[in-house]
């Protein structure tokens, strides 16, 4: 992922979650600006875990974008050295090489050309070895983005929670007192809808980047596959020429 993108993610990030700064509201024709604390206080309870989900989703926004960046994973910087020292058979220097550079290539690689010693290269077992550090890459990176998700599902139905909860209590009040001052009523039934709104403010740009972050770190995961084996046919050509 280019630094480029990263800008834009985080512009998007300003863009999304304008809404949660202030709120506007009619009252007489006028429209009333409501702060971030008031609309904690009319949304009723279900505004404080919807609020601690949207500092977590910006955490994890910035969190994966920094993360996920292609030049940390891949380490394009230490291609030529790798290719070198393939070339001339030399897996002690790459082994040298893995252990000072801590990225998801390195940590990959490494597992893999453990499994060489000198002047015997299986294919199938550094081939096995690689498949499976780089599944538990995988799980490691995706645990961070799968955050996203979980707030992506969970926020809305939140949301919606909170919003039966203020109409019960709305419909409670009328029961006992009447239908007294419809315009009460309403504005009843509007602060119990904030509830739901948050919770879609929230869960629309987590699923966003959700499969923005997912659809980057797979493709990138693609590209060092294809990395590691051209890696290692030079190493495979240097023993056949050997």
């Amino acid at each position: 992922m280019k630094l480029g993108k990263i800008g834009n993610k985080l512009i998007l990030i300003l863009i999304f979650f304008i809404p949660f700064t202030t709120f506007g509201q009619y009252s007489d024709n006028i429209q009333e600006t409501i702060s971030l604390g008031d609309l904690l206080k009319q949304g009723g309870w279900a505004m404080w875990p919807l609020g601690l989900f949207s500092f977590l989703l910006i955490f994890l926004i910035i969190k994966n974008a920094l993360m996920l960046r292609e030049k940390g994973m891949l380490r394009p910087d230490l291609h030529i050295k790798f290719q070198n020292s393939f070339r001339d058979g030399n897996i002690s220097e790459v082994i040298e090489i893995c252990k000072k550079n801590d990225s998801l290539i390195t940590s990959v690689l490494s597992e893999g050309i453990e499994r060489i010693s000198e002047n015997n290269y299986d294919a199938a077992e550094v081939s096995d070895a690689i498949e499976e550090a780089g599944n538990e890459q995988m799980v490691i990176y995706m645990k961070s983005i799968n955050y996203l998700s979980i707030i992506g599902g969970t926020a809305p139905m939140l949301g919606l929670l909170g919003t039966v909860s203020g109409m019960i209590k709305a419909f409670s009040v009328m029961s006992q007192g009447g239908m007294g001052d419809p315009s009460k009523l309403a504005g009843s039934i509007g602060e119990a809808l904030i509830t739901t709104a948050t919770g879609l403010v929230i869960a629309i740009p987590a699923m966003i980047f959700y499969f923005i972050f997912k659809n980057n770190f797979l493709k990138t995961m693609s590209t060092m596959s294809r990395k590691i084996s051209s890696f290692l046919s030079l190493y495979k050509n240097q023993l056949h020429e050997g």
